[in-house]
């Protein structure tokens, strides 16, 4: 069920145990050959794929799309918020949600830069929150295994723009491609504890922009191994997590 296609009386009237996702998202480069809509394309094909498989079992709140991106504004068309703007932004909407009676709130990321504060968000929340289940669940950690045995790119093949993103992006929108797709493995090394991708991560954490990762193109990885087919089955993979991650929840008595 999407929350705002539902009238105010049958939200009203539905399990308040049914689990809320709130999917954040990003508006911003993905090299030469992907839509900036990238991240908020990929979340919502997700969440549509979950809601067409299990409509009376999981409710889908408004996507929030401009997200944290402040590392992609060496491209233009990035659109980003600080930090603090989202924590709070999306407190309120948690908020809101919470007072409606509902008990279980899934933050569902589809954005790297998003993975901290939505961390942040979950103990902020949780807290605010204690007697309500509050999760991060990012879609290629939720995962990452399955990714991995799929994944044909080898060492830093993941990242952005890359090998998962691309193969979805081919999948749920094609003549959003456009040609041709780069070839060959895109990073820049930092140093050894640093060096990682989206499905084998980094030991540390180190700030860098999106122009020093990718050399200045915008890419992180291997997009030339990407294909539609490809995008299918990973959309299978997270969709069968997201339905265990559902049932899970509904079957779990409270925080």
């Amino acid at each position: 069920m999407k929350w705002d296609e539902l009238t105010s009386p049958r939200i009203g009237r539905l399990d308040r145990s049914i689990p809320v996702f709130v999917n954040i998202a990003a508006i911003e480069q993905h090299g030469p050959h992907l839509p900036l809509a990238t991240d908020a394309l990929i979340g919502a094909h997700f969440l549509d794929r979950l809601d067409r498989q299990m409509p009376e079992d999981v409710l889908i709140a408004p996507q929030i799309k401009v997200c944290c991106s402040r590392h992609h504004l060496d491209f233009a068309g990035t659109l980003s918020v600080d930090h603090t703007t989202l924590l709070a932004y999306l407190s309120d909407v948690a908020s809101s949600i919470f007072d409606s009676g509902f008990r279980t709130l899934v933050i569902f990321n589809s954005h790297g830069g998003n993975q901290a504060i939505g961390q942040v968000a979950v103990e902020k929340i949780g807290a605010d929150f204690a007697n309500r289940q509050v999760l991060l669940a990012t879609w290629w950690t939720l995962a990452s295994d399955a990714l991995s045995k799929l994944s044909d790119s080898g060492p830093f093949g993941t990242g952005h723009a890359c090998e998962l993103e691309t193969s979805l992006i081919q999948h749920i929108a094609p003549h959003l491609v456009v040609e041709p797709v780069p070839t060959g493995t895109h990073y820049q090394p930092a140093f050894e504890l640093a060096d990682g991708d989206m499905l084998k991560p980094a030991t540390v954490s180190l700030f860098r922009t999106m122009k020093q990762i990718s050399g200045g193109n915008g890419v992180v990885g291997a997009p030339g191994m990407a294909s539609a087919e490809k995008g299918a089955k990973i959309t299978e993979i997270v969709v069968r997590r997201l339905v265990q991650l559902t049932n899970e929840l509904r079957n779990r008595e409270g925080p």
